[in-house]
């Protein structure tokens, strides 16, 4: 089985952020949805609900983003 960086989705009180994706990113995220679905179990109706935890876990790993914020 196939280890996505994503694990399942918390459900957190939401800010509303309104953006436009490339056809291609808005097929892949869909694409990704399933997968993730599949690997935990938990049917993910609303693809989008996946693009905060993208987002966070992308900033939590880019190591040049953590020690700008930090300031060192």
């Amino acid at each position: 089985m196939t280890k996505l960086k994503l694990g399942p989705i918390v459900d957190e009180k939401p800010v509303m952020v309104t953006i436009e994706l490339p056809a291609a990113v808005n097929r892949d995220l869909v694409a990704y949805a399933e997968v993730l679905g599949r690997e935990t179990g938990q049917p993910i109706p609303d693809p989008t609900k996946l693009i905060a935890p993208m987002v966070q876990r992308f900033m939590a790993t880019d190591r040049a983003f953590a020690k700008a914020r930090s300031g060192t």
